[in-house]
């Protein structure tokens, strides 16, 4: 079974429901009592606008879909004992213990500044952005099946040097910090009318940061705990399910996650620049972590 979604109205969260509700129907559920409610909710904390200005288009679209990358899309799994020990690599001077996705976000972030680096030869500052989903920290039963796509990115800063080799602990940290931005504070000031102001003054950082020295940006989402295995349609759960084919040529150094089968590993799918992935493909320390398109069977 395939879909696709556009990803202008749908975040993983309202796919996998509207999945959910579909896989039920399928299976003689009446859609009354399936939830398919409550679909345009989204609406009354952020109301659509009718007109935006082209200047803030202009900048989204020169800073979100760059020039096209031969670029290319390869899977990585990461079994349950590579993330126990990237999880206490990770952990380092920190108080708490890094979570499955920070531990293994921040390692793969880490090796492909490596291979940046290895390639250029410049060191140029490196931008990760982590996309956070808005529907579980606004405390609202209203976005719980509606329709949106409810998501914000985050960003942090590194400068490397080639005297400096950043630890993993110390790149969770920065992503820890970006990710306590999204407080109460901040979403409250996302809603309604005034969120649009947020948004162009969002839109003008980024430019600004681009502006001084283009970066390096990765940036990673994450379909972990979202159970895309229980489905079921009337012939059973899924044996394997995929984030996607093929990213486009403009979707570049990404990284996509979502659970095995099991629930103990982690799949990554990663798009890079084809150079960068020819190196990270031949990377002994991260081989070391990852196993390259493993057998479906064998997760």
């Amino acid at each position: 079974l395939g879909v696709v979604f556009s990803h202008k109205i749908f975040d993983a969260a309202i796919i996998f429901h509207l999945l959910d509700v579909w896989s039920k129907i399928a299976r003689g559920s009446h859609h009354h009592n399936v939830g398919f409610h409550g679909l345009a909710n989204a609406s009354m904390l952020f109301p659509p606008r009718n007109e935006v200005s082209q200047h803030y288009l202009s900048k989204v679209e020169n800073l979100w879909f760059t020039e096209p990358y031969n670029s290319i899309t390869m899977r990585f799994t990461f079994d349950a004992k590579s993330i126990a020990e990237l999880r206490a690599i990770a952990k380092g001077e920190l108080e708490a213990m890094p979570s499955r996705i920070q531990a293994v976000l921040g390692f793969i972030w880490k090796r492909s500044m490596e291979a940046s680096r290895m390639i250029s030869g410049s060191f140029k500052p490196f931008v990760l952005a982590q996309a956070v989903s808005l529907r579980p920290r606004m405390n609202s039963n209203l976005l719980q099946n509606s329709i949106g796509n409810l998501f914000c990115w985050t960003h942090c800063v590194t400068n490397l040097t080639d005297q400096i080799d950043t630890e993993l602990f110390e790149l969770v940290k920065l992503m820890r910090k970006s990710i306590v931005t999204i407080d109460d504070e901040y979403l409250n000031a996302l809603q309604g009318e005034k969120g649009f102001k947020i948004i162009g003054e969002y839109i003008n950082q980024l430019e600004t940061m681009f502006s001084i020295e283009k970066p390096d940006v990765f940036s990673s989402t994450s379909w972990v705990n979202i159970k895309y295995y229980e489905l079921d349609f009337g012939w059973g759960n899924p044996q394997w399910v995929a984030p996607f084919g093929e990213a486009g040529s403009e979707f570049n150094n990404n990284v996509v996650f979502i659970e095995t089968k099991c629930g103990k590993g982690i799949e990554a799918w990663i798009t890079l620049d084809e150079k960068r992935m020819l190196v990270l493909e031949k990377d002994a320390e991260f081989l070391k972590f990852a196993t390259p398109n493993p057998e479906i069977s064998s997760l």
